[in-house]
């Protein structure tokens, strides 16, 4: 993939939305900041390159950054807004070759970053709503998205990405109810009286339980032990997973899953992922 254009991407067809880093002027690496942290050893501004930015936008501690303390690359995913701001938008030309253009590339960047990330939940939300009723919002939105997407930068940034966005997460939640509304009711009970969006569920052992069908939108699952965890149908849709156990756990049919939700996580080759998703570098290959 050269370049991406995220009008040709279909509602089954993810491919688009995926970052191709040998595309992109380093976006990530420049246009976001970030602050010393457990994810990151330094502080580094927004707009600024990161130090460890190479000449030709590479970077020079890539096969390193875990074990240097920069696992926040290691787990950031710009679904393809990155080479999608580069080459299309701007036509190829970098930051480093027009200065002019990096305060208002890196602006765009961030959006367009957005917008992908919705264009990814929708596409999964269409292929899951089975009623004409479910699915005519996600396929309106997308269509309004990639409307958006196919104008200039400043278009994009005057959008109202607000609105969007809310619209974008009631449909969502619509498809969601629907889907997870097929497993039994009572699925974790006796495990948790608390298993709802946005449930502080930090380190707490949830080992072989079935979870299936639980709404755990924004749920907070820092060091949370799932090991051979049942999560069919559970939606897990902006919820924290960094450090989560997921060895033997059936992600399989969980709901708007993503990658960087399972690179912060831990698990190994017994966990069972979405077809859309591959398993993680770091994980131990080690079966227990």
């Amino acid at each position: 993939m050269t370049s991406t254009d995220s009008s040709s991407a279909t509602a089954d067809d993810r491919s688009t939305l995926r970052a191709n880093c040998a595309d992109c002027f380093a976006l990530c690496c420049t246009a976001l900041g970030f602050q010393r942290s457990a994810d990151f050893p330094i502080d580094k501004p927004a707009g600024r390159p990161c130090l460890n930015l190479a000449d030709d936008f590479s970077c020079s501690i890539h096969s390193s950054l875990r074990p240097r303390g920069f696992r926040g690359c290691t787990v950031f995913d710009c679904f393809g807004a990155g080479q999608y701001v580069s080459q299309k938008l701007f036509g190829g030309a970098s930051w480093r070759e027009r200065p002019d253009t990096g305060a208002t590339m890196f602006r765009t960047f961030a959006v367009v970053r957005q917008l992908h990330e919705m264009l990814w939940y929708l596409a999964e939300a269409s292929e899951r709503a089975t009623t004409t009723e479910l699915s005519e919002p996600p396929s309106h939105l997308r269509s309004e998205i990639l409307g958006v997407l196919d104008g200039e930068a400043s278009q994009i940034l005057a959008a109202d990405i607000e609105r969007i966005r809310g619209e974008v997460r009631q449909a969502l939640i619509d498809v969601s109810e629907e889907a997870r509304g097929g497993y039994d009711a009572r699925a974790g009970a006796g495990v948790s009286d608390d298993l709802h969006p946005s449930a502080d569920l930090a380190g707490r052992d949830l080992r072989s339980s079935r979870l299936c069908g639980a709404d755990l939108r924004g749920a907070y699952l820092i060091a949370a032990d799932l090991r051979r965890a049942d999560l069919a149908g559970v939606d897990l849709l902006g919820a924290d997973l960094r450090d989560a156990r997921l060895e033997g756990a059936d992600l399989s049919r969980a709901l708007f899953l993503t990658q960087a939700q399972l690179d912060a996580a831990r698990g190994d080759d017994t966990t069972v992922l979405p077809a859309a998703l591959t398993r993680p570098r770091h994980w131990s290959t080690r079966r227990r």
